[in-house]
């Protein structure tokens, strides 16, 4: 019997791999879209009763000095660039939305004596009251003139005398500084971090000093001293000058 030929192996196919997941390259070419360009809404160049209203809300910052305009020059493109980086914004010189806002949470609307350049003049009591001893610093704007001669505290907004209390100051270890400061913080519940001594209502214009409300002022009078602060013993009416004051208002301490 002739012998058969051998019976073929049947061959098992080998199972497919397990495909690795496809992953796409980063696009080396693509860019990220660039933000939105800041709406400008006044810029060097300009002319008109804007920018005269500009100017006189820069004029209320001290940002720019003299007689107010219509025109967008070097000295109003100088003020908006100062502004611009005591904020932390680029400082363009290019009157933007966000730059405009700040500045009018700021200032307020000028009055009509503010855009036409008249020098406020200041009233005198009347008879019988308080006796204002108010500085020439202080008659521009919204300032606390604070005398050292009479111990004295004014609120004066736009050269008039508004009301005014007692106040004390710091003894010559630690004194009061004097000069032109603004009010950079508000802050009603305050405890010194140096002296461990409540501060309510402080309004603080230079460093750590502030205007602030003083229990020890009300109880000992001048037979203490702060430590560099600006005493408050009139408690009632130093609210309701905190409630007035806005951060950026001016502070004058003179003699």
């Amino acid at each position: 019997m002739p012998a058969g030929r051998p019976a073929s192996t049947p061959t098992t196919a080998a199972p497919p791999s397990s495909a690795a997941p496809t992953r796409t390259a980063p696009n080396p070419t693509a860019t990220a879209v660039p933000p939105p360009a800041p709406v400008v809404v006044l810029r060097p160049g300009d002319s008109g009763p804007k920018v005269r209203a500009l100017q006189a809300r820069l004029r209320q910052l001290r940002w720019l000095e003299g007689d107010v305009d219509n025109d967008y020059g070097a000295r109003t493109t100088t003020a908006v660039r100062g502004f611009q980086a005591k904020r932390g914004f680029d400082a363009t010189g290019v009157l933007d939305e966000r730059t405009w806002d700040k500045l009018v949470a700021m200032t307020h609307a000028p009055t009509t004596d503010e855009l036409a350049n008249v020098r406020p003049t200041p009233v005198q009591p009347k008879p019988g009251a308080l006796s204002w001893d108010v500085d020439e610093r202080c008659l521009k704007g919204r300032v606390m003139c604070v005398s050292k001669t009479t111990r004295q505290l004014t609120w004066v907004v736009d050269g008039v005398p508004q009301y005014g209390f007692d106040v004390r100051f710091g003894s010559d270890e630690l004194p009061t500084r004097e000069g032109v400061f603004s009010v950079y913080k508000k802050q009603v519940d305050v405890i010194s971090n140096l002296y461990h001594t409540p501060m309510p209502y402080s309004m603080f214009f230079s460093g750590g000093q502030a205007v602030h409300y003083s229990s020890n002022f009300a109880r000992l009078g001048y037979a203490g001293a702060s430590h560099g602060c600006v005493n408050v013993r009139n408690k009632p009416l130093l609210i309701q000058l905190y409630n007035e004051v806005r951060v950026g208002d001016k502070v004058v301490v003179h003699w």
